[in-house]
């Protein structure tokens, strides 16, 4: 169990440090909203490397610390709306062992826009938002994509490394 838990600490830290860089790079492609989302490759390999429930965890608790250092109140909704959704979809797909790490980011990436809407459609109190999804799901797709490359190559080298199940 303390193992787990200092692997917790180091991922938060790594998901936050992301979530630092990811302010400080000027990524724009002309919409609103599109973010890289660079600590998610931190999520995914939790999910992988320590289970479901340190991933919920981990998600939680970088969502509201990251909310507070780099955005407000609103952030933080969006943010873990999008999250929990994303997570949710991601740990089920991954349950079926039909799909691939890629696959599985893909899918959470496309959840985490469509999570983010629903809270814009109830905050706003319009569905006219819901216009965005199309461009929001090719946005998680790449997004989702690059992640999942990424934490797939990261879990491959070093995942048996951490592995405490």
């Amino acid at each position: 169990m303390k193992k787990k838990t200092a692997y917790l600490g180091v991922m938060l830290a790594l998901a936050l440090i992301c979530s630092y860089v990811e302010v400080l790079i000027p990524f724009s492609v002309g919409i609103p909203g599109i973010k890289l989302g660079l600590a998610n490759i931190v999520i995914v390999f939790a999910l992988y490397s320590l289970g479901t429930k340190e991933a919920y965890i981990l998600s939680i608790a970088r969502v509201l610390i990251s909310g507070f250092m780099f955005g407000n109140v609103m952030a933080i909704a969006y943010s873990f709306a999008g999250g929990m959704l994303s997570l949710t979809v991601m740990y089920l797909l991954k349950k079926t062992k039909l799909l691939s790490v890629i696959s599985v980011s893909i899918a959470g990436g496309i959840a985490h826009n469509i999570g983010q809407i629903i809270i814009a459609t109830l905050i706003v109190s319009n569905y006219s938002v819901m216009y965005y999804i199309p461009v929001l799901m090719v946005a998680g797709f790449i997004t989702g994509t690059l992640i999942g490359i990424v934490a797939q190559e990261v879990f491959l080298r070093v995942g048996h490394l951490l592995r405490v199940r």
